[in-house]
Protein backbone atom coordinates (compact mmCIF):
# COMPACT_ATOMS: atom_id res chain seq x y z
CA UNK A 1 0.00 0.00 0.00
CA UNK A 2 3.05 2.23 0.19
CA UNK A 3 2.76 5.28 -2.06
CA UNK A 4 -0.87 4.80 -3.11
CA UNK A 5 -1.60 8.38 -2.07
CA UNK A 6 0.24 9.47 -5.22
CA UNK A 7 -2.13 7.61 -7.53
CA UNK A 8 -4.22 10.78 -7.67
CA UNK A 9 -1.42 12.50 -9.64
CA UNK A 10 -2.23 12.00 -13.32
CA UNK A 11 0.60 11.74 -15.85
CA UNK A 12 3.29 12.84 -13.38
CA UNK A 13 5.52 9.77 -13.14
CA UNK A 14 8.77 11.72 -12.62
CA UNK A 15 7.23 13.82 -9.87
CA UNK A 16 5.82 10.76 -8.11
CA UNK A 17 9.25 9.12 -8.15
CA UNK A 18 10.87 12.24 -6.69
CA UNK A 19 8.33 12.51 -3.88
CA UNK A 20 8.27 8.83 -2.98
CA UNK A 21 12.07 8.79 -2.80
CA UNK A 22 11.98 11.83 -0.50
CA UNK A 23 9.35 10.24 1.76
CA UNK A 24 11.37 7.01 1.98
CA UNK A 25 14.51 8.95 2.90
CA UNK A 26 12.66 11.02 5.51
CA UNK A 27 11.09 7.90 7.04
CA UNK A 28 14.42 6.09 7.25
CA UNK A 29 15.98 9.07 8.99
CA UNK A 30 18.44 9.78 6.21
CA UNK A 31 20.17 13.12 6.51
CA UNK A 32 19.46 16.00 4.19
CA UNK A 33 15.64 16.23 4.14
CA UNK A 34 14.72 19.31 2.14
CA UNK A 35 12.69 21.70 4.29
CA UNK A 36 11.25 23.83 1.46
CA UNK A 37 9.68 22.60 -1.78
CA UNK A 38 8.26 24.58 -4.70
CA UNK A 39 5.64 22.83 -6.86
CA UNK A 40 5.19 24.49 -10.26
CA UNK A 41 3.12 23.62 -13.31
CA UNK A 42 0.36 24.90 -15.59
CA UNK A 43 -3.18 25.33 -14.26
CA UNK A 44 -4.83 21.99 -13.57
CA UNK A 45 -1.58 20.03 -13.59
CA UNK A 46 -2.06 19.09 -9.94
CA UNK A 47 0.29 21.36 -8.00
CA UNK A 48 -1.82 21.46 -4.85
CA UNK A 49 -2.78 17.79 -5.28
CA UNK A 50 0.91 16.87 -5.31
CA UNK A 51 1.64 19.03 -2.27
CA UNK A 52 -1.24 17.55 -0.27
CA UNK A 53 -0.30 14.01 -1.25
CA UNK A 54 3.32 14.67 -0.23
CA UNK A 55 2.15 16.10 3.10
CA UNK A 56 0.01 13.02 3.70
CA UNK A 57 2.85 10.65 2.82
CA UNK A 58 5.19 12.44 5.22
CA UNK A 59 2.71 11.93 8.06
CA UNK A 60 1.69 8.39 7.05
CA UNK A 61 3.30 5.44 8.91
CA UNK A 62 3.22 3.54 5.59
CA UNK A 63 4.71 6.31 3.43
CA UNK A 64 1.41 7.26 1.80
CA UNK A 65 -0.99 4.33 1.91
CA UNK A 66 -4.00 6.58 1.26
CA UNK A 67 -6.26 4.76 3.73
CA UNK A 68 -4.92 5.41 7.24
CA UNK A 69 -6.18 8.16 9.59
CA UNK A 70 -3.11 10.31 8.85
CA UNK A 71 -3.74 10.23 5.10
CA UNK A 72 -7.47 10.88 5.51
CA UNK A 73 -7.04 13.82 7.88
CA UNK A 74 -4.34 15.47 5.76
CA UNK A 75 -6.42 15.21 2.59
CA UNK A 76 -9.50 16.36 4.50
CA UNK A 77 -7.68 19.41 5.85
CA UNK A 78 -8.10 18.43 9.51
CA UNK A 79 -4.66 17.09 10.45
CA UNK A 80 -3.37 19.03 13.45
CA UNK A 81 0.18 19.27 12.11
CA UNK A 82 -0.61 20.25 8.51
CA UNK A 83 -1.58 23.87 7.85
CA UNK A 84 -2.97 25.07 4.51
CA UNK A 85 -2.83 28.67 3.34
CA UNK A 86 -5.31 29.29 0.53
CA UNK A 87 -5.67 33.00 -0.34
CA UNK A 88 -9.16 34.44 -0.04
CA UNK A 89 -8.27 37.42 -2.20
CA UNK A 90 -5.85 38.24 -4.97
CA UNK A 91 -2.86 38.43 -2.60
CA UNK A 92 -1.48 36.80 0.55
CA UNK A 93 -0.63 39.51 3.07
CA UNK A 94 2.14 39.73 5.63
CA UNK A 95 -0.22 39.21 8.58
CA UNK A 96 -1.22 35.79 7.23
CA UNK A 97 2.42 34.88 6.75
CA UNK A 98 3.39 35.97 10.27
CA UNK A 99 0.69 33.71 11.70
CA UNK A 100 2.02 30.86 9.57
CA UNK A 101 5.57 31.44 10.71
CA UNK A 102 4.42 31.30 14.32
CA UNK A 103 2.85 27.92 13.59
CA UNK A 104 6.04 26.75 11.87
CA UNK A 105 8.05 27.27 15.03
CA UNK A 106 6.02 24.73 16.98
CA UNK A 107 7.10 21.11 17.09
CA UNK A 108 4.66 18.61 15.55
CA UNK A 109 2.09 17.31 18.03
CA UNK A 110 0.85 13.95 16.79
CA UNK A 111 2.49 13.75 13.37
CA UNK A 112 6.02 13.18 12.16
CA UNK A 113 6.39 16.66 10.66
CA UNK A 114 4.96 20.16 10.92
CA UNK A 115 3.91 20.78 7.30
CA UNK A 116 2.92 24.20 5.92
CA UNK A 117 1.24 24.16 2.49
CA UNK A 118 1.00 27.54 0.72
CA UNK A 119 -1.20 27.38 -2.36
CA UNK A 120 -0.87 30.16 -4.95
CA UNK A 121 2.42 31.28 -3.44
CA UNK A 122 2.83 33.63 -6.40
CA UNK A 123 0.21 35.81 -4.67
CA UNK A 124 2.52 36.63 -1.77
CA UNK A 125 3.02 40.35 -1.31
CA UNK A 126 6.61 41.56 -1.10
CA UNK A 127 6.37 41.94 2.67
CA UNK A 128 4.83 38.48 3.04
CA UNK A 129 7.57 36.98 0.88
CA UNK A 130 10.27 38.61 2.95
CA UNK A 131 8.73 37.29 6.17
CA UNK A 132 8.49 33.78 4.72
CA UNK A 133 12.09 33.90 3.49
CA UNK A 134 13.46 34.36 7.00
CA UNK A 135 11.67 31.24 8.18
CA UNK A 136 12.70 29.16 5.15
CA UNK A 137 16.34 30.14 5.62
CA UNK A 138 16.42 28.75 9.16
CA UNK A 139 13.55 26.26 9.44
CA UNK A 140 12.91 24.23 12.61
CA UNK A 141 14.20 20.69 12.37
CA UNK A 142 10.81 18.97 11.89
CA UNK A 143 9.14 21.65 9.73
CA UNK A 144 8.55 21.41 5.97
CA UNK A 145 7.27 24.21 3.70
CA UNK A 146 5.40 23.22 0.52
CA UNK A 147 4.81 26.13 -1.88
CA UNK A 148 2.65 25.94 -5.03
CA UNK A 149 2.90 28.39 -7.92
CA UNK A 150 2.12 28.44 -11.66
CA UNK A 151 5.02 27.94 -14.01
CA UNK A 152 3.68 30.49 -16.48
CA UNK A 153 5.42 33.26 -14.56
CA UNK A 154 7.93 31.87 -12.06
CA UNK A 155 9.32 35.37 -11.57
CA UNK A 156 6.31 36.02 -9.33
CA UNK A 157 8.20 34.01 -6.69
CA UNK A 158 11.26 35.90 -5.52
CA UNK A 159 14.62 34.55 -6.62
CA UNK A 160 15.78 34.21 -3.03
CA UNK A 161 12.80 32.05 -2.07
CA UNK A 162 13.14 29.90 -5.20
CA UNK A 163 16.84 29.39 -4.57
CA UNK A 164 16.10 27.92 -1.14
CA UNK A 165 13.44 25.49 -2.38
CA UNK A 166 13.69 22.18 -4.16
CA UNK A 167 11.82 22.59 -7.43
CA UNK A 168 9.15 20.04 -8.37
CA UNK A 169 7.93 20.79 -11.93
CA UNK A 170 4.65 19.23 -13.04
CA UNK A 171 3.61 18.95 -16.67
CA UNK A 172 0.21 19.24 -18.28
CA UNK A 173 -1.48 15.81 -18.29
CA UNK A 174 -2.32 14.39 -21.69
CA UNK A 175 -5.87 14.47 -22.99
CA UNK A 176 -5.92 10.67 -23.01
CA UNK A 177 -4.82 10.47 -19.36
CA UNK A 178 -7.46 12.95 -18.20
CA UNK A 179 -10.15 11.19 -20.24
CA UNK A 180 -9.25 7.83 -18.66
CA UNK A 181 -9.51 9.40 -15.21
CA UNK A 182 -12.98 10.77 -15.95
CA UNK A 183 -14.11 7.37 -17.20
CA UNK A 184 -12.69 5.27 -14.35
CA UNK A 185 -13.13 7.65 -11.42
CA UNK A 186 -16.29 9.54 -12.34
CA UNK A 187 -18.07 7.09 -14.66
CA UNK A 188 -18.22 9.56 -17.56
CA UNK A 189 -19.17 8.31 -21.00
CA UNK A 190 -15.96 7.83 -23.08
CA UNK A 191 -16.94 10.25 -25.86
CA UNK A 192 -17.93 12.98 -23.39
CA UNK A 193 -14.80 12.31 -21.34
CA UNK A 194 -12.59 12.77 -24.40
CA UNK A 195 -14.36 15.98 -25.41
CA UNK A 196 -14.16 17.50 -21.93
CA UNK A 197 -10.53 16.47 -21.44
CA UNK A 198 -9.62 18.14 -24.73
CA UNK A 199 -11.63 21.29 -24.02
CA UNK A 200 -10.09 21.61 -20.55
CA UNK A 201 -6.58 21.47 -22.07
CA UNK A 202 -5.26 19.10 -19.42
CA UNK A 203 -6.90 20.87 -16.46
CA UNK A 204 -8.24 17.94 -14.45
CA UNK A 205 -10.64 19.94 -12.27
CA UNK A 206 -12.01 21.87 -15.24
CA UNK A 207 -12.49 18.64 -17.20
CA UNK A 208 -14.49 17.12 -14.37
CA UNK A 209 -16.72 20.20 -14.10
CA UNK A 210 -17.44 20.13 -17.82
CA UNK A 211 -18.17 16.41 -17.74
CA UNK A 212 -20.47 16.46 -14.72
CA UNK A 213 -22.11 19.91 -14.81
CA UNK A 214 -24.39 20.77 -17.76
CA UNK A 215 -24.36 24.43 -16.73
CA UNK A 216 -20.57 24.51 -17.06
CA UNK A 217 -20.92 23.17 -20.60
CA UNK A 218 -23.56 25.80 -21.35
CA UNK A 219 -21.22 28.56 -20.16
CA UNK A 220 -18.45 27.19 -22.37
CA UNK A 221 -20.84 27.19 -25.32
CA UNK A 222 -21.53 30.87 -24.58
CA UNK A 223 -17.81 31.62 -24.82
CA UNK A 224 -17.29 29.64 -28.02
CA UNK A 225 -20.27 31.41 -29.59
CA UNK A 226 -18.64 34.83 -29.19
CA UNK A 227 -16.72 34.93 -32.53
CA UNK A 228 -19.92 34.40 -34.53
CA UNK A 229 -21.66 37.28 -32.72
CA UNK A 230 -19.12 40.05 -33.43
CA UNK A 231 -20.89 41.81 -36.28
CA UNK A 232 -20.98 45.42 -35.01
CA UNK A 233 -19.79 47.69 -32.20
CA UNK A 234 -23.01 47.02 -30.29
CA UNK A 235 -22.58 43.28 -30.71
CA UNK A 236 -19.07 43.57 -29.22
CA UNK A 237 -20.44 45.12 -26.05
CA UNK A 238 -23.22 42.52 -25.90
CA UNK A 239 -20.67 39.72 -26.22
CA UNK A 240 -18.54 41.30 -23.49
CA UNK A 241 -21.58 41.34 -21.19
CA UNK A 242 -22.27 37.69 -21.96
CA UNK A 243 -18.75 36.48 -21.17
CA UNK A 244 -18.53 38.57 -17.99
CA UNK A 245 -21.92 37.36 -16.76
CA UNK A 246 -21.07 33.73 -17.53
CA UNK A 247 -17.84 34.01 -15.54
CA UNK A 248 -19.54 35.73 -12.61
CA UNK A 249 -22.27 33.09 -12.56
CA UNK A 250 -19.73 30.24 -12.50
CA UNK A 251 -17.74 31.91 -9.70
CA UNK A 252 -20.86 32.52 -7.63
CA UNK A 253 -21.97 28.90 -8.03
CA UNK A 254 -18.49 27.68 -7.02
CA UNK A 255 -18.27 29.76 -3.84
CA UNK A 256 -21.88 30.08 -2.67
CA UNK A 257 -22.09 26.82 -0.74
CA UNK A 258 -18.85 27.42 1.15
CA UNK A 259 -19.86 30.98 2.03
CA UNK A 260 -23.23 29.86 3.40
CA UNK A 261 -21.59 27.14 5.52
CA UNK A 262 -19.04 29.58 6.93
CA UNK A 263 -21.69 32.10 7.92
CA UNK A 264 -23.85 29.43 9.56
CA UNK A 265 -20.91 27.95 11.47
CA UNK A 266 -19.75 31.35 12.69
CA UNK A 267 -23.25 32.39 13.78
CA UNK A 268 -23.64 29.12 15.70
CA UNK A 269 -20.27 29.63 17.37
CA UNK A 270 -21.33 33.16 18.35
CA UNK A 271 -24.50 31.90 20.01
CA UNK A 272 -27.19 32.31 17.37
CA UNK A 273 -30.27 30.43 18.46
CA UNK A 274 -29.43 30.80 22.12
CA UNK A 275 -31.83 32.38 24.60
CA UNK A 276 -31.46 34.88 27.39
CA UNK A 277 -29.75 38.22 27.83
CA UNK A 278 -26.25 36.80 27.60
CA UNK A 279 -26.87 35.19 24.23
CA UNK A 280 -28.26 38.37 22.66
CA UNK A 281 -25.36 40.45 23.97
CA UNK A 282 -22.84 37.95 22.61
CA UNK A 283 -24.43 38.08 19.16
CA UNK A 284 -24.43 41.89 19.09
CA UNK A 285 -20.88 42.07 20.43
CA UNK A 286 -19.50 39.83 17.72
CA UNK A 287 -21.07 41.54 14.72
CA UNK A 288 -17.57 42.63 13.72
CA UNK A 289 -16.50 39.03 13.23
CA UNK A 290 -19.38 38.44 10.83
CA UNK A 291 -18.45 41.57 8.86
CA UNK A 292 -14.83 40.41 8.68
CA UNK A 293 -15.92 37.01 7.36
CA UNK A 294 -18.14 38.69 4.77
CA UNK A 295 -15.19 40.87 3.72
CA UNK A 296 -12.99 37.81 3.19
CA UNK A 297 -15.78 36.05 1.30
CA UNK A 298 -16.13 39.06 -1.00
CA UNK A 299 -12.38 38.93 -1.69
CA UNK A 300 -12.64 35.21 -2.43
CA UNK A 301 -15.53 35.81 -4.84
CA UNK A 302 -13.55 38.53 -6.64
CA UNK A 303 -10.63 36.17 -7.02
CA UNK A 304 -12.91 33.36 -8.24
CA UNK A 305 -14.49 35.70 -10.80
CA UNK A 306 -11.07 36.61 -12.16
CA UNK A 307 -10.03 32.97 -12.33
CA UNK A 308 -13.19 31.86 -14.13
CA UNK A 309 -12.97 34.80 -16.54
CA UNK A 310 -9.37 33.86 -17.30
CA UNK A 311 -10.43 30.29 -18.07
CA UNK A 312 -13.10 31.66 -20.41
CA UNK A 313 -10.45 33.73 -22.19
CA UNK A 314 -8.26 30.64 -22.52
CA UNK A 315 -11.21 28.79 -24.07
CA UNK A 316 -11.71 31.65 -26.50
CA UNK A 317 -8.01 31.76 -27.42
CA UNK A 318 -8.14 28.00 -28.03
CA UNK A 319 -10.99 28.52 -30.53
CA UNK A 320 -8.83 30.92 -32.54
CA UNK A 321 -5.92 28.50 -32.22
CA UNK A 322 -8.10 25.82 -33.79
CA UNK A 323 -8.97 28.26 -36.59
CA UNK A 324 -5.29 28.94 -37.16
CA UNK A 325 -4.26 25.29 -37.44
CA UNK A 326 -7.24 24.65 -39.72
CA UNK A 327 -6.23 27.52 -41.98
CA UNK A 328 -2.64 26.37 -42.11
CA UNK A 329 -3.58 22.74 -42.64
CA UNK A 330 -1.54 21.64 -39.65
CA UNK A 331 -1.94 18.03 -38.55
CA UNK A 332 -2.73 18.85 -34.94
CA UNK A 333 -5.74 17.74 -32.91
CA UNK A 334 -8.22 20.54 -32.21
CA UNK A 335 -8.89 21.66 -28.64
CA UNK A 336 -12.61 22.17 -29.30
CA UNK A 337 -13.59 19.34 -31.67
CA UNK A 338 -17.31 20.03 -31.15
CA UNK A 339 -16.83 23.51 -32.68
CA UNK A 340 -15.47 22.11 -35.95
CA UNK A 341 -18.18 23.68 -38.14
CA UNK A 342 -17.62 27.19 -36.75
CA UNK A 343 -13.84 26.73 -36.92
CA UNK A 344 -13.96 25.68 -40.58
CA UNK A 345 -16.19 28.63 -41.48
CA UNK A 346 -13.89 31.09 -39.70
CA UNK A 347 -10.76 29.61 -41.30
CA UNK A 348 -12.28 30.21 -44.74
CA UNK A 349 -12.85 33.91 -43.98
CA UNK A 350 -9.80 34.97 -41.97
CA UNK A 351 -6.15 35.03 -42.91
CA UNK A 352 -3.63 33.40 -40.54
CA UNK A 353 -2.23 36.87 -39.78
CA UNK A 354 -5.62 38.18 -38.65
CA UNK A 355 -6.17 35.09 -36.49
CA UNK A 356 -2.83 35.67 -34.78
CA UNK A 357 -3.83 39.28 -34.12
CA UNK A 358 -7.02 38.03 -32.48
CA UNK A 359 -5.12 35.57 -30.28
CA UNK A 360 -2.76 38.40 -29.29
CA UNK A 361 -5.76 40.58 -28.35
CA UNK A 362 -6.94 37.88 -25.95
CA UNK A 363 -3.48 37.53 -24.41
CA UNK A 364 -3.28 41.31 -23.95
CA UNK A 365 -6.67 41.25 -22.24
CA UNK A 366 -5.43 38.63 -19.78
CA UNK A 367 -2.34 40.73 -19.04
CA UNK A 368 -4.45 43.85 -18.51
CA UNK A 369 -6.73 42.10 -16.02
CA UNK A 370 -3.70 40.70 -14.20
CA UNK A 371 -2.50 44.30 -13.87
CA UNK A 372 -5.81 45.27 -12.24
CA UNK A 373 -7.52 46.87 -15.21
CA UNK A 374 -11.25 46.56 -14.64
CA UNK A 375 -12.28 43.26 -16.27
CA UNK A 376 -15.26 44.71 -18.11
CA UNK A 377 -13.17 47.47 -19.70
CA UNK A 378 -10.46 45.00 -20.70
CA UNK A 379 -12.95 42.54 -22.19
CA UNK A 380 -14.86 45.24 -24.12
CA UNK A 381 -11.59 46.48 -25.61
CA UNK A 382 -10.68 42.92 -26.57
CA UNK A 383 -14.04 42.32 -28.26
CA UNK A 384 -13.56 45.38 -30.45
CA UNK A 385 -10.15 44.09 -31.53
CA UNK A 386 -11.58 40.65 -32.26
CA UNK A 387 -14.25 42.22 -34.45
CA UNK A 388 -11.80 44.45 -36.32
CA UNK A 389 -9.35 41.57 -36.80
Amino acid sequence: MTGEIFDRLIGQEDTVQTLTDAVAAATSGAAGMTHAWLFTGPPGSGRSVAARAFAAALQCPNQGCGSCPACHTVLGGTHADVTHVIPDGVTIGVSVMRDLIGTAQRAPGTGRWRVLVIEDADRLTEAAGNALLKSIEEPPERTVFLLCAPSSNPAEISVTIRSRCRLVPLRQPSVAAVARLLETRDGVDPSLARLCASAAQGHVGRAKRLATDPQARDRRDTVLGVPRQLSSVGACFTAADAIIEASESEATDATKGQAEREIAELETALGKGGTGKGASKATRGNAGQIKELERRQKMRLTRAQRDTLDRALVDLAAFYRDVLIQGLGARVDPIHPDAAEAVTAAASRWSPESVIRRIDAILQCRIAIDRNVRPRIAVESMMLKLWQG
